[in-house]
């Protein structure tokens, strides 16, 4: 199998992909075709059906697993396929497994460290709070192992929830050791709680989509609201502690107009928010450099308002 990541302007592509989105459309004359976007477990490209009568163009579903015949070109500084063929597959001709994107890094490796952290929280009732999540919970530890940080932009695969709260956790215990003020309890446990949310705001693979409790709350809320849950069940949590573990977790995002209903009002908050923002950057650009087949120069992007370049090597 030639995965969608080896794949460079000009190259035929002719293989069994995911369908993770169909959708018609119709051009500028009033031409009808299709968008897809085919998936394999490196990632995800862009594809056009431009004559969906044709007879070459079996009939498929999304999340089918699909051969598609094709061209890849390059539009907009991104690689997409121009389609000439589509055949659904049959139970069998696949693998599933090579069609869910997954982190590099072992899930478990990463679970044990992150247990590691929890071991370490001193302050018992946030101690109590960490190990019902993340030891208690079956349910809650079997969806934070397998969800993605996000739909897309940065950590969009298995694992990449657990990646990511490991590596703002990693950040936030170094903000400890350089800015001795930290509450180092109250951060430690913020970090590793702050995108609970997002295990009941996206399903899990292969859609990796938004619920209905996503769409209409978001991650940050329904975080909020777990934490309170699991609060309510401890006896003798303190109300202002409680209250400043969900600040952390409201104000992580740090504005208003990226979606926290709450700007930080305390250190740790502040902590948190560029913790975040720094990993979920840092990985973001890491993705692009590995999707990128430009030169050294990759085009405009919108995240980071600018044209990016790679780092020379001399």
């Amino acid at each position: 199998m030639k995965y969608i990541k080896d794949y460079k302007d000009g190259e035929k592509l002719f293989d069994i992909y995911l369908c993770k989105h169909k959708q018609a459309a119709v051009t500028k004359n009033g031409k009808p075709y299709e968008n897809l976007i085919l998936q394999d477990k490196t990632g995800t490209i862009d594809a056009k059906v431009w004559d969906p009568n044709n007879a070459g163009i079996a009939e498929f579903d999304v999340l089918d697993y699909i051969e598609v015949y094709g061209d890849v070109t390059s539009f907009q500084g991104a690689l997409q396929v121009n389609v000439k063929r589509i055949r659904k597959c049959r139970e069998g001709e696949y693998e599933p497994s090579n069609y869910l994107p997954v982190s590099k890094y072992d899930i478990e490796e990463m679970y044990g460290e992150l247990l590691g952290f929890i071991d370490r929280v001193k302050n018992p009732c946030l101690n109590q709070l960490l190990q019902a999540f993340f030891v208690g919970d079956e349910d809650f530890i079997r969806a934070f192992k397998k969800s993605s940080a996000a739909k897309t932009v940065h950590h969009g695969f298995v694992g990449g929830l657990l990646q990511h709260t490991l590596s703002v956790t990693r950040l936030c215990d170094y903000y400890c050791k350089a800015y001795s003020v930290l509450n180092r309890d109250l951060l430690i446990t913020a970090a590793i709680c702050h995108d609970i949310g997002k295990t009941r705001e996206l399903s899990l693979f292969p859609q990796n989509d938004y619920t209905e409790e996503g769409q209409f709350l978001g991650h940050i809320v329904i975080g909020t609201e777990m934490v309170a849950e699991k609060i309510a069940q401890i006896d003798g949590f303190p109300a202002l502690l409680a209250s400043e573990i969900k600040h952390c977790i409201l104000a992580h995002h740090g504005e208003y107009e990226f979606g926290s209903p709450k700007k930080p009002a305390i250190m740790e908050a502040v902590a948190l928010n560029f913790a975040d923002n720094t990993d979920a950057k840092m990985q973001t650009f890491t993705e692009i450099l590995e999707g990128s087949s430009q030169g050294e120069w990759m085009g405009f992007n919108r995240l980071f308002d600018s044209n990016l370049r790679k780092t020379g090597m001399e």
